[in-house]
């Protein structure tokens, strides 16, 4: 199941239109878009899952209303969370530390050998492609 601004026609899952729909449907949520306006605090108490629910956040931190999620994770209104960003970082709510039914980490999945060398590799093709006035592989299309 996915949602999106769009559907896309060459992804064969479930499309749902709005993230309260998806969540109506989900145990699990993973979330990893880009913050902007429609995305801040896009996780919020509507989208929390219940009980048996699960919510991980790799995107950006804003995308959750963290006050609701901790207040969520506090009550055992949602059954867990796994988070690698917050809100107001470098501050992670203290609420959150003596938990259980969260795991807490660093935003660190690219800090590899590979991943650096990617990096570097795409920074190398960023500077070909700017002084080349072309278009970059890594181009984000608005659809």
């Amino acid at each position: 199941m996915y949602h999106s601004r769009n559907e896309k026609p060459f992804i064969l899952y479930p499309f749902y239109s709005n993230v309260v729909e998806l969540a109506g449907n989900s145990d699990v949520l993973v979330f990893c878009c880009p913050l902007n306006e429609q995305t801040r605090h896009i996780i919020n108490r509507e989208v929390m899952l219940g009980k048996d629910g699960v919510i991980v956040n790799v995107g950006r931190g804003s995308l959750i209303d963290e006050k609701e999620l901790v207040w969520c994770l506090m009550e055992e209104e949602i059954r867990d969370a796994g988070l690698d960003l917050f809100e107001n970082e470098p501050n992670v709510p203290n609420e959150l530390f003596p938990l259980d039914n969260v795991v807490l980490s660093p935003h660190a999945a690219s800090l590899t050998s590979d991943g650096f060398t990617e990096v570097c590799e795409l920074a190398a093709e960023a500077l070909e492609v700017f002084f080349s006035s072309k278009l970059p592989s890594t181009q984000v299309l608005d659809d």
